[in-house]
């Protein structure tokens, strides 16, 4: 989501719709208007052709409404796989297949996987993917329809992660594909300001989940490239999956013991070091929500937009 500010936001906490009740844990930023005329300061990335989209950025009117100042919406939920994970994939795994790699193993929580394995057949290139168990079903299937090997391992991505590397190490012909910490994945997904500025858009707030930090740390590059410096990020995350918000609180990553949260695809123990020492030069706003909240803005979006997403985007 993003926060264009075209307008003071004034603070409207609640909006009801029919009998449900919804509630938006999203920060009202205070932010002077921006200027239409955008100057590239910078070359944007090349992506590869043909592995990912430039999604449409569309306004949002109900969220509009409730936040006092224009609110657009990145559709990266309508990326090949289904997550923006496709933007940082492309990039990553065409530079590793430039540099002569055939073979790619990948740990995840879900989405990661589905991007590696549709990005990996688009290559093609071979595919494997290690989950954790709490990997949902379905995603089993979207990633093995892709051509990929699955294998489940480890109560969660952590333990997933290890066999996954240690799979990388026994095979020569193998290169190693983190879901989140890499700086060619961040590269990819810094791909997203590149098109808000070809779009005539330079936001005051943007709004994202985060789990690993691998999105956050895309981001963060763009908008420095951009010469952006002054644009809120407000980082989203569900209690119990919340591993970045607890390192900005402690002023240094933090590893869970758990996660517990049913935005599994947040459920990385510990922030990406990158991410930390980013956020902590950009202006970066962590925000929690309850599991609760996070399924209701699912519903909400769903209402307003006719996109059904999971708890993470939620």
């Amino acid at each position: 989501a993003i926060a264009h500010a075209l307008s003071q936001p004034q603070p409207q906490p609640m909006l009801t719709q029919g009998s449900m009740l919804r509630r938006f844990a999203l920060p009202l930023l205070a932010v002077r208007p921006r200027s239409p005329a955008l100057r590239m300061l910078s070359t944007r990335v090349t992506m590869p052709p043909g592995c990912h989209f430039n999604t449409p950025l569309l306004e949002s009117a109900p969220l509009s409404e409730l936040m006092g100042t224009t609110v657009l919406l990145k559709m990266d939920a309508l990326q090949p796989s289904g997550s923006f994970k496709d933007r940082g994939m492309a990039y990553l795994c065409a530079e590793l297949k430039q540099k002569g790699a055939t073979s790619l193993i990948s740990s995840s929580g879900g989405n990661a996987g589905h991007a590696v394995a549709v990005v990996g057949r688009k290559l093609g290139m071979r595919v494997r993917v290690i989950v954790p168990e709490t990997t949902k079903p379905i995603m089993l299937t979207k990633i093995r329809a892709q051509g990929a090997e699955v294998t489940v391992h480890g109560a969660n991505w952590n333990e997933a992660d290890e066999l996954a590397r240690e799979l990388v190490a026994a095979d020569s012909a193998a290169e190693y594909v983190s879901p989140y910490d890499d700086p060619l994945l961040w590269r990819g997904h810094s791909s997203i300001i590149d098109e808000l500025a070809e779009a005539g858009v330079r936001p005051g707030g943007i709004v994202a989940s985060v789990g690993g930090g691998g999105l956050l740390c895309g981001l963060i590059e763009g908008l420095e490239r951009h010469g952006w410096q002054d644009t809120t990020l407000i980082t989203a995350e569900t209690e119990g999956a919340s591993c970045f918000a607890a390192a900005m609180e402690a002023k240094k990553p933090v590893r869970l013991s758990a996660i517990t949260s049913v935005a599994t695809s947040l459920g990385a123990l510990q922030t990406a070091d990158a991410a930390f020492e980013r956020a902590s030069r950009h202006p970066t706003l962590p925000k929690l929500v309850t599991d609760a909240e996070a399924v209701g803005a699912c519903a909400s979006l769903l209402d307003d937009h006719r996109v059904l997403v999971e708890p993470a985007c939620g």
